[in-house]
């Protein structure tokens, strides 16, 4: 508490500083901190009342048999015991990076077009569990395939411990079910590459040169017909010392896009700075595998039987349409216990 009214204070300080709104994004940045941090210590402040409150009724219940101090009792009791699992569970993010937004990749693997078909439902599995959260979202890459689903998705999510919830997430999907595309009815099998980092938007002591930049633009994809962007609105960004890659497609505009890729990359490569400092990539993202046989941390079976099995924590379910309409939070918090 002390700690959290400490930072507040330093946080307000800066806001009264003159010139604060010159950089808007950084001034809105600290303004949601300052409202995070004032909602996190009210609530601290209310279970010291609450407490305080309990202690005093319960003497008074000492002397004499009262319902209605009991039913005040009670009420108060829910609401602290709610108010602590959550906090308990916050306890679980402890990873330097964990109150950062976070910048989520899915990437077909191997298994044709029903592994652009799963790489879709996740990334719809995903996004409604972001819409859950209530975090700020927008897609900064997305190819569609010429048959079914997508290659691949790259999702921007603005909002605190959204990668402290994401990060559980990196690895390798693999789905088992009768394919839809299959006219003979048979069992596949396919896989999905899920890769997550934290996004680093303001890095002070981290400069880009924009020599070690190429930066390319072409047309952003879309459905055909009107819809076609006849303008090279789509941005590439090479970072060329390291080889690194960002694009972004979405946005409506050539400079939206460009700043968008520039936020992508420079996530990149902080993080490849942070490995190369920890040597263990594992500190952020996990090993780097395929999307292949005997890689997958996660099971989807839906035929023969259901279930959804996690092969980190065994942490298992049958509820397979609860898991892919975004309730993935048993398998998150049991993956933040190991």
């Amino acid at each position: 508490m002390d700690k959290k009214k400490v930072k507040l204070s330093e946080k307000k300080n800066e806001m009264n500083e003159s010139g604060f709104w010159d950089n808007q994004e950084l001034a809105v940045e600290i303004s949601k901190e300052v409202e995070d941090l004032s909602s996190e210590i009210e609530k601290l402040e209310k279970i010291k009342i609450d407490i305080k409150n309990i202690l005093e009724f319960n003497k008074e219940l000492l002397k004499e048999k009262n319902e209605a101090l009991e039913k005040e009792i009670l009420r108060d009791l829910v609401n602290i015991e709610k108010v602590f699992s959550e906090f308990e569970f916050l306890a679980l993010f402890n990873g330097k990076y964990d109150e950062h937004s976070a910048i989520i990749s899915i990437h077909a693997g191997t298994g044709g077009v029903d592994a652009q078909d799963w790489t879709e439902i996740l990334e719809r599995m995903y996004l409604r569990f972001m819409e859950k959260k209530g975090w700020k979202v927008s897609i900064l890459d997305r190819i569609v395939s010429g048959e079914a689903g997508i290659k691949s998705v790259t999702i921007q999510i603005s909002g605190k411990w959204a990668y402290g919830h994401l990060k559980s997430e990196a690895g390798v999907h693999r789905l088992v079910r009768i394919s839809p595309f299959d006219a003979e009815g048979m069992r596949h099998t396919s896989f999905s590459l899920v890769d997550v980092m934290p996004e680093f938007k303001r890095e002070e002591d981290f400069e880009i040169k924009s020599d070690d930049l190429k930066i390319d633009t072409y047309r952003s994809s879309g459905a055909g017909g009107q819809s076609v962007n006849k303008v090279e609105s789509a941005v590439r960004i090479t970072h060329l010392p390291t080889g690194l890659v960002a694009t972004c497609q979405n946005e409506r505009s050539q400079y939206q896009n460009k700043e968008s890729a520039m936020s992508l990359l420079r996530s990149k490569l902080v993080q490849k700075r942070e490995i190369d400092i920890a040597l263990e990539k594992k500190d952020i993202r996990g090993e780097i595998v395929r999307a292949e046989w005997g890689k997958q941390i996660r099971s989807y079976v839906m035929q023969p039987y259901q279930m959804v099995k996690d092969h980190r924590t065994e942490y298992e379910t049958s509820q397979i349409d609860k898991v892919l309409n975004g309730e993935i939070g048993e398998f998150i918090e049991a993956y933040l216990k190991l």
